[in-house]
């Protein structure tokens, strides 16, 4: 199963409760634990996954797309390429061809098509992609994707993420750790996601965006989703009666709680810092697995 942990927007607990659930899935007996259990740091702009379980990095490579490289003596100018272009990274003026690495998504049809056979690709590393062991655990994996400063896209370093980690996992659990958002790498990181976690919090900024949130997992990926509400006790029930009306469930509540602050603050999981939460979260993971059983 494959459990993917996203938020509307950034800093409401979401890479809290992706590290804390895995750490409660491994901390499980024997019977109720998964055979597999692995973490995917997709935050590829800022992941910080690392700083909660501290893994011991076994490998890592560089990740990228590929681009485009035309060669000018074979070239016929007869712009196809740039025709066949969605994105417009490639353009074709009189006997000039260019070509923009920034808007280029590497799909390659550019040199598929090309009548000429002018058009080669090649490597364009944009990041880096890691993986390791969770030390303490048993064989729970981790992964995490990291883009060089300055790049535009974050979807290629994910993909290549998820296809390296994905290879061993099918039995087991995947817990993704999204970025904040809605845009493109939130949908690369749910798609193929069996169900979606999404954590706000009890303000009208939580609500508004767990508007969003819903939308894309829900409306347009045609995942089951729950919520996660953190740091209630503030703020009003403008997102409980969202969750009614719209026949959302809430798995979790947590109190706005400053132990959990200071935890964060030392970079401790939550629920090594304060263990009475594991209970919940087991809760709430069985809950998952009661609601994918009931979609399947």
């Amino acid at each position: 199963m494959r459990i993917a942990v996203a938020s509307g927007k950034g800093g409401t607990g979401k890479t809290t409760i992706a590290v804390s659930l895995l750490l409660t899935l491994a901390a499980l007996p024997d019977a109720d634990r998964p055979s597999k259990l692995q973490l995917l740091d997709c935050d590829v702009e800022e992941p910080n996954a690392a700083i909660f379980l501290k893994p011991v990095v076994e490998g890592q490579e560089e990740a990228g797309i590929m681009l485009p490289e035309v060669d000018t003596d074979l070239c016929t100018h007869c712009g196809r390429c740039a025709e066949v272009c969605a994105f417009h990274a490639i353009a074709v003026f009189g006997e000039k061809v260019l070509v923009f690495p920034q808007l280029c998504h590497g799909c390659g049809s550019c040199a598929y098509n090309c009548p000429s056979g002018a058009i080669k690709e090649i490597a364009n590393p944009t990041g880096t992609i890691s993986w390791g062991t969770v030390p303490g655990t048993r064989d729970v994996r981790f992964g995490q994707g990291e883009m060089n400063v300055g790049e535009a896209m974050a979807n290629p370093i994910i993909r290549r993420l998820k296809q390296a980690m994905f290879k061993d996992a099918d039995d087991g659990v995947t817990i993704l750790d999204a970025p904040p958002g809605n845009a493109c790498p939130v949908v690369e990181t749910l798609r193929d996601a069996d169900f979606a976690i999404l954590v706000t919090e009890p303000t009208p900024f939580g609500l508004h965006d767990l508007r969003g949130a819903v939308q894309v997992a829900r409306g347009e990926l045609g995942l089951p989703v729950g919520v996660v509400i953190n740091r209630t006790g503030v703020g009003d029930d403008g997102v409980l009666r969202f969750c009614e009306e719209e026949g959302v469930p809430v798995l979790l509540t947590i109190p706005l709680d400053r132990r959990i602050a200071e935890a964060y603050a030392d970079g401790a999981a939550l629920v090594e810092a304060i263990p009475e939460y594991r209970e919940g979260l087991v809760a709430l993971y069985r809950q998952i697995l009661a609601l994918v059983e009931g979609v399947a």
